[in-house]
């Protein structure tokens, strides 16, 4: 399962800036998650209850945010949504030729510390397992 290891990364670098600004807790972490990213909710939300333990982020809430995958044609420009799965062929002209535009997303957009005070850098993209 990878949303074990997503969430493992999500964990360290919570952990991380928590560190950075003093914080004792975490109260949420926020995550947008794109429908194409192969990520499932549940079984992330599940690593991340099971990751959070003995840490500064046991207790946390994980937050999700669904992004829904859209797409460009290049020939004629219309956009569209690309559904699960994903149709890449544009509903209007019939093109292949498509640029995706969302929903491989999987970044941290907020964390609220348990002091009330917020992260010392922006949010960035979770690593996979291989960029660690």
């Amino acid at each position: 399962m990878h949303e074990m290891s997503i969430a493992m990364a999500v964990i360290g670098q919570v952990e991380e800036a928590a560190r950075a600004a003093g914080a004792t807790g975490v109260h949420s972490v926020h995550l947008r998650i794109g429908e194409l990213a192969g990520v499932v909710p549940d079984a992330l939300s599940f690593g991340f209850g099971l990751g959070c333990e003995g840490t500064v982020l046991e207790g946390a809430e994980l937050v999700t945010e669904t992004v829904p995958g859209r797409a460009r044609c290049a020939p004629c420009a219309g956009e569209w949504a690309v559904g699960m799965p994903p149709d890449l062929c544009c509903p209007v002209c019939g093109s292949a030729a498509a640029e995706l535009l969302s929903g491989r997303e999987l970044q941290i957009t907020g964390v609220r510390f348990a002091d009330g005070g917020t992260p010392p850098v922006a949010a960035g993209p979770v690593p996979s397992g291989e960029e660690r």
